[in-house]
This record gives C-alpha cells, structure tokens and sequence, in this order.
C-alpha cells in the first residue's frame, strides 16, 4: 500500500511539474510581439532619418504579422471568451493602422507618415492596456507592471 501511495504521490508531482513548466513556455504570441516591437523600432529609425522607403517596407511587417499556431490560438481564445472579438477587432485595427503607414510612406509625406504612425502605435497600446497584463498573468502566473 505504501509503494502505491508514493507511486501516485510521484505521478500528481510529476503532473504539477510539467504543468508548470508549460505554463511558464513563451507563447509563440510573445515571439510574435517582440518581432512587431523591433519592426516598429525600424518605423522610428526610418522617420527619423525620412528613409519613407524603410518604413513602407516594414509597415506590411506589421500589418500582416504571422499568427500563433492554430492550438495556442485555440488556448487563447478559450482564455478570451466573450472578450476575444474585442481583441481581434484592436488586432484589425492595427492592421488598417499599418497599412495607412505604408501608404503615407509612399507618399513620402513626413506629417502623413507620423501620424500614421501614431494611429499604428496608439492601436498598439489601446490593446496592450486591455490585455497585456490579462495574459501574462494567465499564461505566465506573474502580473505586469
């Protein structure tokens, strides 16, 4: 009895463990985030050097982001519930945002192409502060700042 005891006593451990651990795993989200923060630095590099051909080529990096795989998209969407068509309507937003920037690159209008690029980063942060803690609270088990 007592070797079963500790058998299953093992088994809930391990359990918890990996479940830990997998909570504490990067969503591929997280990866794609970084990649639109980096490209939205390029943005800024670019307009502060008015390279409007820089920044109408990174704007549809931003516009048409990769997407998470369709089991994690699966995982948040359970997470969002009711709130999911609130994010991808801020997701579509950005989007438009992005593809407004690209356009105003191309006109290589300086005040069209910054505040374009504020639409862009306003989406961004209208998003951020609905969700961001949300998540990397469920996900990650520490509350953001």
């Amino acid at each position: 009895m007592k070797k079963l005891f500790t058998f299953v006593a093992s088994i809930v451990t391990l359990s918890l463990s990996i479940s830990q651990v997998q909570a504490a795993e990067p969503l591929e989200l997280q990866k794609v985030m970084k990649e639109l923060g980096k490209n939205m630095q390029i943005i800024t590099d670019g307009i502060s050097r008015e390279d409007w051909e820089l920044v109408a080529k990174t704007a549809p990096l931003i516009a048409s982001h990769p997407q998470p795989p369709a089991t994690e998209k699966m995982r948040i969407m359970k997470f969002m519930g009711s709130d999911m068509t609130k994010f991808k309507a801020f997701d579509g937003k950005t989007h438009e945002a992005a593809h407004g920037l690209e356009h105003a690159a191309h006109e290589k209008n300086g005040h069209m192409v910054i505040a374009a690029f504020q639409n862009v980063q306003t989406t961004c942060l209208n998003c951020h502060q609905t969700f961001r803690g949300k998540f990397v609270e469920h996900f990650y088990g520490a509350a953001t700042k």
